[in-house]
């Protein structure tokens, strides 16, 4: 294995890297970081999860040159979670640099986003859409920049961003350097490449089995507004010793927390909102069990580093079964079993069979639990606490006690009592959490499809539901979760 301090970093980004708790180099990093310090132009054809995030980020950051007041690199991602997060892990690599990274994304103030970029920034992390609109509107220069990244380039092409990225690239100047990573490589991302690249050299790595065998794999069907009253019959019948719920949102997060504090757990969310210290408060908490259940987002669970997850709950299916692989590896590591329950409304089934199709592995159906079985389950939880009391055989000052219990009462009661007294019974303390649309139905060569492209794209961008798109003084389309109706855009709960 190859040792991050065999890679000939600086002090300071191999300090900052190591602190960051890496120390041998996956397969792409090891690859990547030599050819990428060299300025090659290169292609990285690896999933999500391998590690490509610090495979261009540590070299990027090694080129950065700190005394110039300029945007040096770029990296265009196809979803503002993945900006934030390619962001984090890069503010973390050039901590010791002290690197400026500025992440610009639609939802986000735009106004906002050009009194950052007065800052300058050494890095910018952007969606598509909006790169373009700062590029458009003359509040960002590309001319400075020596390094362009693209990162899940087949993912930006699914969601028609192709016409975008060439329009960015051709904002940049021509002797630069061009990284372009992308787990598989369709006709038009190969004709972007050898377009826009220079003999560029070909780094794959294997792709992951994309599934756990040692992990039982449930998907219940449940209508939105009972999802809640299942999962914590699940919880109370299953007792995770740790568990994780994801949901779709940061909203759906905060909401599902909160629900389940009232209803008796010790519940935590954690989102891409949070800041990194709240993060990793949250998360040593999880770790020492004084917190049941971790609530969390897709963007959240990539980053995560917990062991000993016995439970996973998908409370959203995920949008794509990337993500549903993301969530459930959390459970079932270092050979032990784990357990996955997803949650899928009856118009959400056509992404339980793509989900099915890539993990080449059929879900069984579980029937939702009654109330009366989470209060079964809760009694046998008791039951065996005291079975594994009785077994520590240390009970000689509680003897007398017992004995006073029996003289007034037969056995059976006094059990009973014990029992009832410890049994937490299922609580119906009534909830309100805002319900979640379903995903939209899954539809064939969905790529190519012209109206979800405009959606997906003017969600890259932000702005508001109505008003004007500035470059085209022409009403706006609606942001990607938003549907006309009636003139007017209503608010569809569909983006993170």
């Amino acid at each position: 294995m190859t040792k991050f301090e065999d890679l000939g970093l600086s002090q300071a980004t191999l300090k900052a890297v190591l602190k960051m708790g890496f120390e041998e180099a996956t397969p792409i990093q090891a690859e990547t970081i030599p050819l990428s310090l060299a300025n090659k132009d290169l292609i990285g054809q690896a999933q999500t999860g391998t590690g490509k995030t610090a495979a261009f980020g540590i070299p990027l950051v090694e080129k950065i040159d700190t005394s110039k007041d300029a945007i040096q690199g770029i990296i265009i991602a196809p979803t503002r979670e993945l900006a934030i997060q390619v962001s984090e892990e890069l503010y973390k690599i050039g901590g010791g640099k002290r690197v400026r990274v500025l992440s610009i994304y639609g939802g986000q103030d735009i106004s906002r986003q050009i009194r950052s970029l007065k800052k300058f920034p050494h890095i910018i992390v952007g969606t598509p859409g909006r790169v373009l609109d700062h590029i458009n509107r003359k509040t960002m220069r590309l001319d400075t920049v020596n390094t362009v990244i693209l990162d899940e380039a087949d993912e930006m092409l699914n969601m028609g961003f192709i016409e975008d990225i060439e329009s960015i690239l051709a904002s940049t100047p021509s002797e630069r350097q061009t990284l372009l990573f992308s787990a598989t490589m369709p006709g038009p991302i190969q004709r972007m490449a050898e377009k826009f690249m220079k003999d560029p050299q070909i780094v794959r790595v294997k792709t992951k089995e994309m599934t756990v065998p040692l992990i039982e794999q449930y998907y219940l069907e449940v209508q939105e507004k009972n999802k809640f009253d299942v999962l914590t019959r699940l919880l109370d019948i299953q007792s995770p010793e740790l568990a994780i719920i994801f949901g779709r949102t940061k909203r759906r997060v905060d909401e599902l927390s909160e629900a389940l504090n009232l209803r008796g757990y010790t519940a935590e969310g954690i989102h891409g909102d949070l800041s990194q210290a709240k993060r990793l408060q949250v998360l040593r908490k999880f770790k020492e069990g004084t917190i049941d259940v971790l609530v969390a987002t897709d963007v959240a669970a990539r980053g995560l580093d917990i062991s000993g997850v016995t439970h996973v709950y998908n409370f959203d299916i995920p949008q794509d079964p990337e993500s549903y692989v993301h969530r459930i590896g959390r459970t079932g590591r270092a050979g032990k079993h784990g357990m996955a329950m997803t949650f899928i409304t009856p118009r959400e089934k056509s992404y339980l069979a793509v989900v099915e199709k890539t993990t080449k592995r059929k879900m069984e159906k579980m029937k939702a639990p009654t109330l009366d079985e989470a209060l079964e389950g809760q009694q046998r939880a008791v039951v065996d606490k005291i079975v594994q009391t009785i077994e520590s055989n240390n009970l000689h000052y509680y003897k007398a006690a017992a004995e006073e219990l029996l003289e007034a009462n037969d056995a059976s009661t006094v059990v009973a009592a014990v029992l009832k007294m410890l049994t937490k019974e299922p609580d119906t303390t009534p909830v309100k959490l805002t319900e979640e649309s379903p995903l939209p139905q899954k539809r064939e060569r969905r790529s190519y499809d012209r109206g979800d492209r405009n959606r997906r794209r003017d969600d890259s961008r932000g702005g508001g539901g109505g008003g004007y798109d500035r470059r085209k003084k022409a009403p706006a389309k609606p942001r990607s979760g938003e549907k006309r109706t009636g003139g007017k855009a209503k608010p569809r709960s569909f983006n993170h």
